[in-house]
């Protein structure tokens, strides 16, 4: 499979339901599709799969599309581009297609109508359990004469349509990812539904129609669907069509379980749009889940897009589970916050705080700072090296924005002596008043910082300890300078006062 002359002409498809968001596992299977059509310079297809219109949200379509774009995953074909060769893109849009196929395997005796009940069924069921048998369909519409089946219908019933599996037979292929992999007919829970009896086709069947008439070559999807394709190898089969390659991907489990990743797993996000407000940026999060069920040559782990299309190798597909990391995740995530321009990275954080979608994003949507996209650029630029998400940086904005409202702890001030503090902080409470008088002049609080450590004779930790705390509440702190530039003198002036009264065992109240 690692042959390139193999692979022309490559069209593969990502096809969700719009039943809700875009889930991480979802994500998967689309980007391991895309990089391969990337890889063979192939087509991409997006199809929607909304014939279960119980469970389809409002807007869900969107909401697929919106993520995938967000994630970089882009499309040739689908609804909104169509190739009239393929077209409708929408399961909902081709019963008319899927009826035809059905009404062949029907005339053919390959499927038959079934009139069975959910009561009979479910007696079929419970026999079959207390006898110890694997429940399955026993077959008991198979080979029924035209006057039974009329007379089912005459009686009301709405009839399903089964595909009949000859006994002892064997479904094989060669996975991509898996190797070889075989079913025998005996243990695939007896016919199966290819039409429900509202006339809407099963998804067996309706992905096997679609695959084939749009000239799909690879199927790329999760590894529970692997139960599936023995069923569709038996539609393809009865109709008399080729395969396409199969290629099952390794599922996300939770380290800590050592389980399939599932919706209860509440210390995971799962859903694309949750990474994007909580401030991952796109593109770590499709390098990220990249190396889930695949992996490249060497050790090297940060690739972009670009990188990863042409690197992908279907023959390093993983045959184990993929766990999901979390701190690499966030490793990653601070890697790419960190090569990034400050630019860009406002511009991420000024479109969160738009969207609102956040606590910490509705906040920043309440502040009143004239000159706000400044202030997030400043920083930004301070904390832009030791963030893991843009959610931090906003954090940051916000403390230092309402800082004379925050709770600051200033015990650690306590760790020096007394005068020695002291004398620094009232030095430079008394330069910034100087600075009152000139409220337009440029300040370069460092060249200050040091002229107080000249005039003190205090330097080092002694210096910079009670500033951190002043300033930010913590004993350890960026560039003290760049924080104070975020200030105005009257907030520099406050802070300092409540050190200075603090050591001075005043308490004082600022509105």
């Amino acid at each position: 499979m690692n042959n390139e002359d193999n692979h022309k002409n490559v069209r593969v498809r990502y096809a969700p339901s719009p039943t809700g968001f875009l889930h991480i596992g979802n994500a998967q299977s689309a980007l391991f599709n895309y990089l391969f059509a990337r890889h063979f310079d192939g087509t991409m297809v997006l199809r929607i799969e909304d014939t279960d219109s119980k469970r389809n949200v409002p807007h869900g379509e969107e909401s697929q599309k919106d993520n995938l774009k967000w994630l970089g995953i882009d499309w040739d074909e689908g609804p909104d581009r169509p190739n009239p060769k393929y077209a409708p893109y929408r399961q909902s849009e081709r019963t008319k297609i899927y009826s035809k196929y059905i009404e062949e395997l029907l005339k053919e005796g390959i499927a038959y109508k079934d009139y069975t009940t959910e009561d009979e069924l479910e007696r079929m069921r419970t026999i079959q359990k207390a006898h110890g048998v694997a429940p399955h369909y026993d077959g008991r519409w198979y080979g029924r004469s035209v006057e039974d089946q009329k007379r089912a219908a005459a009686s009301g019933l709405k009839p399903s349509v089964r595909l009949h599996l000859p006994p002892h037979h064997t479904y094989a292929w060669n996975d991509i990812a898996k190797g070889h992999v075989s079913f025998d007919s005996d243990n695939m829970g007896g016919d199966f539904i290819i039409q429900k009896s509202n006339g809407i086709p099963t998804y067996n069947f309706a992905v096997v129609v679609d695959d084939y008439l749009m000239d799909i070559t690879h199927v790329l999807r999760g590894d529970d669907h692997i139960a599936n394709t023995p069923k569709q190898i038996a539609i393809y089969e009865a109709l008399g069509w080729k395969c396409p390659n199969f290629c099952h991907i390794s599922l996300i489990y939770n380290p800590k379980t050592r389980k399939k990743l599932s919706k209860r797993d509440k210390d995971t996000l799962q859903f694309i749009s949750e990474y994007k407000r909580q401030g991952y940026l796109s593109e770590a999060i499709f390098n990220f889940i990249a190396f889930l069920g695949w992996s490249p040559v060497g050790e090297d782990e940060i690739f972009s897009r670009d990188e990863l299309i042409k690197q992908y190798d279907l023959g390093r597909m993983s045959k184990s589970p993929a766990y999901f990391n979390q701190d690499k995740l966030d490793w990653m995530n601070a890697e790419y916050i960190r090569k990034d321009s400050t630019e860009d990275l406002v511009d991420r954080i000024t479109g969160l705080i738009k969207e609102g979608e956040t606590d910490i994003a509705k906040k920043l949507q309440r502040l009143s700072l004239t000159n706000l996209r400044e202030f997030i650029y400043q920083v930004t630029k301070i904390y832009q090296n030791e963030s893991y998400k843009l959610t931090d940086i906003m954090k940051h904005v916000d403390f230092y924005a309402n800082v004379c409202d925050q709770d600051m702890n200033l015990e650690g001030l306590d760790k020096l002596a007394k005068d020695d503090t002291l004398s620094v902080l009232n030095s430079l409470s008394d330069r910034i008043k100087q600075l009152k008088n000139s409220p337009d002049d440029k300040v370069d609080f460092k060249k200050m910082i040091d002229m107080v450590s000249t005039e003190t004779g205090i330097s080092g930790r002694k210096l910079y300890f009670p500033l951190n705390i002043s300033f930010t509440g913590n004993q350890s702190a960026p560039q003290i300078n760049e924080i104070m530039n975020l200030y105005s003198y009257s907030t520099i002036l406050k802070l300092l006062d409540k050190s200075i009264n603090y050591l001075k065992g005043d308490q004082v109240q600022y509105s």
